[in-house]
């Protein structure tokens, strides 16, 4: 059951069955204007605006791109870059099977299956030109575990990006606030000529996200050397 304030602002009542979470994310999602925003415009989900809203700031997504969208479900992302990418092509993974998208080739995969960065790179057939992660790992509630948690998919997907990037190429993931590792940071500065943090207004004001974006690589051979 929902009631609405003074303020109109929608509160949710706690069900019997419902969690006192469940309960507060349910409010957050009826009082999100991004949430209704997606609705009426017909995007999978509100992330979708964080990546318009970086790419509009940054510009790297372009006609013609061969793009990798890591943790696509349940499609917002892959959306706004097939749009972007025109007759370019993107391809997305996730763990969940997505509905299918006009210029999105999806796949099924565990990106942290030690065999995974092997078979997209048979997938791709070629170098990409941007790789985007807004994967996210599971909570646990407890800050530093959660922080370590999604570094850790951080760590996996720059390396990806580095085998599969051509020259010049991006690579935009989701950390949590307070940044990126010092070690990951390091390597990729080392690795791309520009490496920034963003925080779209997109993002919950309350949220810890945070954005590594990662522009200008260096190529597989000056990173590996």
């Amino acid at each position: 059951m929902t009631e609405r304030s003074g303020s109109l602002k929608t509160r949710v009542k706690t069900a019997r069955k419902r969690s006192a979470a469940s309960t507060a994310w349910l409010e957050r999602q009826l009082n999100d204007p991004y949430v209704a925003r997606a609705q009426r415009e017909g995007y999978r989900s509100r992330a979708a605006y964080k990546l318009l809203e970086i790419d509009a700031r940054y510009h790297i997504l372009g006609r013609g791109q061969r793009v990798v969208d890591l943790g696509a479900a349940p499609g917002g992302w892959s959306q706004v870059a097939a749009a972007k990418v025109g007759e370019g092509k993107v391809f997305a993974i996730d763990l969940l099977p997505v509905e299918a998208l006009a210029g999105v080739e999806f796949r099924v995969q565990d990106f942290l299956d030690p065999q995974a960065p092997q078979i997209l790179k048979e997938w791709l057939g070629s170098p990409a030109d941007v790789v985007l992660s807004d994967m996210a790992a599971n909570a646990t509630g407890h800050r530093k575990t959660d922080h370590l948690r999604i570094v850790g998919l951080v760590e996996r997907a720059a390396e990806f990006a580095t085998e599969v990037l051509a020259e010049g190429g991006t690579f935009l993931a989701k950390v949590l606030q307070g940044g990126t590792e010092t070690a990951l940071l390091a390597e990729l500065k080392r690795q791309f000529a520009e490496v920034r943090h963003v925080k779209p207004k997109a993002s919950r004001a309350e949220s810890s996200e945070l954005y590594v974006l990662a522009k200008g690589f260096r190529g597989s051979r000056q990173a590996t050397s």
